[in-house]
């Protein structure tokens, strides 16, 4: 199995803690997923349009047999499993997102997925909940995420407290 994944985790539609911990399940239910760690559920304002619901974020650190584009055709089909509209303007509101952040070093750049994710470093929703996972390890083509906080200059977002060790 190949270690070193992390994918984000949002959510600001239809009960958004409840289909973040869904998903956790749905990614424990499969061989060829192992997960390795989940940080904290962090409660985020929306990237996009502001007129939406705050998000539920959190990080999860995986083991997989599966490829990067197989791990990719996973996540989506997880998404549509909790009723994922792609149909909603770019950064919408949605049951659920999983984005690939990182596979171990692998650098890939195609139509369908880049990695290491392009905005890594610019969202505190995803750094945060990193952090919880990493701490200062150095991360394969992003370094350290504390420096990437601390460049990032953006305040912790709020914790909310939810039993993570239940799913």
């Amino acid at each position: 199995m190949q270690d070193g994944i992390y994918i984000g985790l949002g959510s600001n539609l239809d009960e958004p803690i409840q289909q973040i911990l869904t998903a956790i399940k749905h990614l424990q239910s499969t061989a060829e997923v192992q997960i390795v760690a989940v940080s904290n559920l962090y409660k985020t304002p929306p990237m996009g349009p502001q007129n939406q619901p705050d998000y539920i974020n959190a990080v999860a650190e995986l083991k997989t047999m599966l490829s990067p584009h197989q791990l990719l055709i996973y996540l989506h089909h997880l998404e549509n499993q909790q009723a994922r509209s792609r149909d909603t303007e770019r950064w919408g509101a949605r049951t659920l997102d999983l984005d690939l952040l990182l596979y171990a070093d692998t650098v890939l750049n195609t139509d369908e997925l880049t990695i290491p994710h392009i905005g890594i470093k610019q969202r505190a929703f995803v750094l945060y909940p990193l952090y919880d996972i990493v701490q200062n390890k150095p991360l394969p083509l992003i370094g350290q995420v504390g420096d990437l906080i601390e460049q990032l200059n953006e305040s912790q977002p709020e914790i909310i407290n939810t039993n993570k060790q239940d799913v």
